[in-house]
């Protein structure tokens, strides 16, 4: 506990979960503060100093990650309040000030079936190989998301799966799989050094936090050729963005080559979102899901990424389903409000036109 305040971090960090709340924010000159089902809320403490946002997130740190922070300004964690809880800490500077985010992780990964996931979810986690993205704006739940479908391969098939994440958020325990699970920055360097490596490790299935840049794109797709099946993340809004997202980002001359390897590897890309329920009462999930089949391939073969759409809409005998269908659904069933469904659409004209005739 810091000297100057009557509370500690953990008692914050309880009190996040008590509230149903998913991310703690500590800076200097403002009280602590929570999103709750989506929205900001002050606590009702006074503001927090400089010296007091350092004594509280420093009280979790090793002393390593002191170290880091104070060498390169910023810092990922993980914290754990045994049987509660884990938690995902950012550490940063702002305005020469600490500043700290943190975001809770329940301690048990729920179930696909638990979340109310698409029941597609379940086919696409036991695919025998293939790239698997799931993609979205940072806190829709892609990391909750994944950890559904790990834990649905976890339940039912006997395989070595390899999780590298920067930091281990949802932590697994062996059922009928055996998971090992790998934190960069204490257990690898990097995403790509652990992909340089993880074919010695005899992986089935590898599940990478996120494709933060060319190596790492270019190892998970090379993984995902050689017979794995590959799960990660891109912070993008729909199926055929996220595909043209990969493939630009390789230079000019290997973008023909990726986007051949896109088309023989890629299963499914799973867009999420997350919009505030009619009742108030938290927040719903909104997915566009598109499970590749050879129509598709051919699609991305010859860069025609705009046209895929229009395959997405008509594929629901194959699980497929856009935002707009998603969200028209959703509010049909009166889960959100008309308002807050056409605010997520894609296209707002086709959302109307399929809540009129559906």
């Amino acid at each position: 506990m810091s000297a100057s305040l009557p509370y500690t971090l953990d008692e914050l960090l309880m009190e996040l979960g008590q509230r149903d709340g998913s991310d703690l924010h500590l800076k200097a000159g403002q009280p602590p503060i929570m999103r709750i089902h989506g929205q900001l809320y002050r606590t009702d403490r006074p503001p927090l100093t400089d010296e007091q946002v350092q004594d509280l997130i420093y009280s979790i740190l090793s002393a390593d990650r002191r170290q880091r922070f104070e060498q390169e300004w910023e810092v990922d964690a993980a914290y754990m309040i045994e049987g509660y809880a884990r938690f995902r800490v950012n550490l940063y500077r702002q305005m020469e000030h600490v500043g700290a985010a943190m975001r809770l992780i329940p301690w048990n990964p729920r179930t696909i079936d638990e979340l109310g996931l698409p029941e597609v979810l379940k086919d696409i986690s036991l695919r025998p190989r293939g790239l698997v993205l799931v993609t979205g704006p940072s806190g829709c739940g892609k990391t909750t998301t994944l950890a559904a479908m790990i834990e649905h391969i976890n339940a039912v098939a006997p395989r070595h799966i390899i999780t590298i994440e920067d930091p281990v958020e949802y932590v697994h325990e062996d059922k009928a799989a055996s998971i090992t699970q790998r934190q960069v920055g204490s257990d690898t360097r990097s995403f790509a050094e652990a992909l340089r490596h993880v074919m010695r490790q005899n992986p089935d299935i590898i599940l990478v936090g996120e494709m933060r840049d060319l190596e790492t794109m270019a190892l998970a797709v090379t993984a995902a050729e050689t017979g794995h099946l590959v799960f990660s993340t891109v912070h993008t809004t729909d199926v055929a963005q996220t595909i043209d997202r990969v493939v630009d980002a390789f230079p000019s001359q290997q973008q023909q080559q990726i986007r051949m390897q896109m088309a023989l590897t890629l299963e499914a890309v799973i867009c999420e979102s997350l919009l505030p329920r009619a009742d108030g009462q938290g927040r719903v999930a909104a997915f566009e899901i598109m499970t590749v089949n050879p129509a598709i391939r051919a699609l991305i073969r010859e860069g025609r990424t705009h046209q895929i759409y229009g395959i997405v809409q008509a594929g629901a005998e194959e699980g497929m389903i856009t935002f707009d269908q998603y969200l028209v659904g959703l509010y049909k069933r009166g889960l959100v409000t008309y308002e807050e469904a056409l605010s997520k659409a894609s296209s707002p004209r086709d959302f109307e036109q399929l809540a009129r005739t559906a």
